[in-house]
Formats: structure tokens, sequence, C-alpha cells
């Protein structure tokens, strides 16, 4: 299994962000990617650094006013409210009418959904090389290997077209499938992440060459909310090709292995010849997130059943906290995906 992975994702650096009317430690932390990294070399994997394959891919998933935004935005704020404040969004346009402000206090309400996204120094270059990891993972995969690892970091499946949102900036997964359209005529990816992946549901709704399947808690009661409800199948040229199994908070490995095993199948009817598999260890038990439980002979299953579709697969990290499996469950998962496919 080729794996990739470059050092300058580490950059964003979060302290804090608000949760529930409360200032909170920022989960999404570089220390995450520095666990994972050094469990891959423990096992024996060998890390590569992407090559850059510019905005190009990025564009093709998001608004380029977006991402146009970004490079610069930390440096702005800065210069406007100082080198301690933090870089968030403190008003939202609500419904998206109007058009984009020019000051950059403005333009981070209308870029970012929630406060989940703070800026800091490194946070371009941390999200831009995550994205090219991304690209290199799928492109080694349309040039036939069968399987490659992109220890995408920050995460991004919660990144929608036009926004920020829930940690991540860009949509790695969406933007690895969207490249393996370039090779195949149908493209799966499967969202094993315990948070809904409401950015690749808005990003693929109305695709008909990207079959999209997400296991995740209800949205009615349960983050990011708004998206990812079992009615949301798609639209126009996407209808059907969208799948939201919900589970219920505090289920069992069996019963997210048996939903599992119901995305698999949908997968197969689709007749998908390539997958993406949005992959978070954050259905941990004792993932500081946790609402289901998973522990690591059920990521091994999971990895197991997925790798048993026998499809060209590209493995986009996304969530996995700093709760006490984290090394032990990506292990599990990576090493018998490896097994399997070797």
């Amino acid at each position: 299994m080729k794996v990739f992975f470059d050092e300058r994702q580490l950059g964003h650096a979060p302290t804090h962000y608000f949760r529930r009317g409360a200032a909170m430690p920022h989960q999404e932390q570089p220390q995450r990617a520095e666990i994972l990294r050094d469990m891959l070399i423990g096992e024996g994997f060998e890390i590569t650094k992407p090559q850059d394959h510019g905005l190009a891919p990025i564009k093709a998933v998001h608004n380029p006013d977006y991402v146009d935004f970004l490079p610069d935005a930390h440096a702005r704020f800065v210069e406007s409210a100082g080198p301690d404040a933090l870089a968030i969004p403190t008003m939202h346009p609500g419904v998206r009418r109007g058009k984009e402000p020019k000051d950059i206090h403005g333009q981070l309400g209308w870029w970012m959904t929630d406060t989940s996204t703070p800026l800091t120094e490194g946070s371009w270059d941390a999200a831009y090389w995550s994205a090219q990891t991304a690209v290199q993972a799928a492109e080694t995969v349309a040039a036939g290997a069968r399987t490659a690892y992109a220890l995408c970091r920050p995460p991004g499946h919660h990144a929608m077209r036009d926004c920020a949102n829930g940690f991540c900036f860009f949509n790695n997964a969406c933007i690895a499938a969207e490249h393996l359209t370039q090779t195949y005529k149908k493209v799966a990816l499967i969202d094993i992440d315990v948070h809904t992946g409401n950015g690749s549901l808005d990003i693929l709704y109305e695709r008909g060459d990207i079959f999209f399947c997400s296991l995740h808690p209800d949205p009615a009661t349960y983050p990011t909310f708004y998206l990812g409800h079992a009615d949301e199948t798609g639209e126009g040229d996407g209808a059907g090709k969208s799948l939201n199994l919900l589970l219920e908070q505090g289920a069992s490995q069996e019963e997210v292995l048996a939903l599992l095993d119901k995305g698999i199948a949908a997968i197969r009817d689709f007749g998908a010849e390539a997958l993406v598999v949005s992959l978070g260890f954050d259905m941990a038990a004792d993932d500081p997130l946790a609402a289901v439980k998973v522990y690591p002979d059920g990521f091994a299953e999971m990895a197991r059943r997925l790798a048993a579709l026998n499809l060209p697969t590209a493995l986009i990290q996304e969530g996995g906290y700093l709760g006490p499996s984290l090394a032990d469950n990506a292990k599990s998962f990576l090493t018998t995906f490896r097994e399997a496919t070797a």
C-alpha cells in the first residue's frame, strides 16, 4: 500500500473553538497526524511526499472564489484584528443571498459556517498539502495501484463546495473521487467517519457518476446537524445516488458492521469501478467525540469487508481524535487492508 503525507500538513494549529456556548480546546491537533505517521513508520509503511498538482483539482470541486479567499485570509485578519484574536467568523449572511463583502470579518462569515475552522498562520499550507495528498492517492490508484492511503490532515469531509465546516477546509475525499472520474466512469465514496459527510453530500448531491454513502448518527440530534438524513437521496442526475445510513447513538460494533454491509451492497448495485473511503477512526468507543462503540478488531473487520469489494481504492483520512486507542485503531484497519489487498 502506497502512503502519502507532507509535513506541511502539521502547520494548521488551532488552539480552541466554540461548542455548546463555551470555548473548548480544539480537537483537531497536529498530534493526530504525528501519531498516525509514527504508527505507519513502525508498521513498515513507506511514506512519500505528494507531488504538487496545483489548484485545478481543488477548484474542480470547490467554488474558485472560496479557494482564492484562503491563502492570505489569516494575514489579512491579523492586520485587522491583531495577532492575539481568533480568526473565526462572528457574523453570517444566513441564507446565502447578497454579495461577498470585501472586509475580512465579513468574508470569514461568508466562507465559513462555524467556529471550528479558525485560521492560523499555517492553515493554508496545511489545507493545500492535505488536498495534494488526496490527489496523489487518487492519481496512484488511477495509474494501476490496488490501493493508496492519504494521511490527510486537516480532514475534509465536512467542507462544502462554498465553505469551510467542521474542522475541514477542502473536501479531500471529493477531490480524490473527482480525480478518479477522469479514469473510471463510476466511482463510489463511502464515509465511515462517525460524523455525517455533510460536505460530501453537498458536493455530490446532483452527481450521477459518483455514488455517496455515509454511516452516521441521526443529524437531527448529533453534529454536524442539518444534512445527512435518510430521505436525502440525491437530485437530478444524482437521484438515488446518495445513501445516508443512520446509526443509533451508542450503537454497538455489530450494529455498525451490519450497516456497513448495506453500504457495501449499494456500492455493488451501483456498479462502482473505483472506491474512495472517507476513513474516520472517531467511531472508536474511546474517541473524545465518541457516539458509537467500535474497537480495534471492528476496524480490522471494516477493512476486510471494504477490501472484499476488490476495487481500486483510495483511503482518505478524516477524523479520529486524541483518544487512547487512535494508533491501535489505525493500525488494525490499515495493516488489515494492506494484507487483504497485497
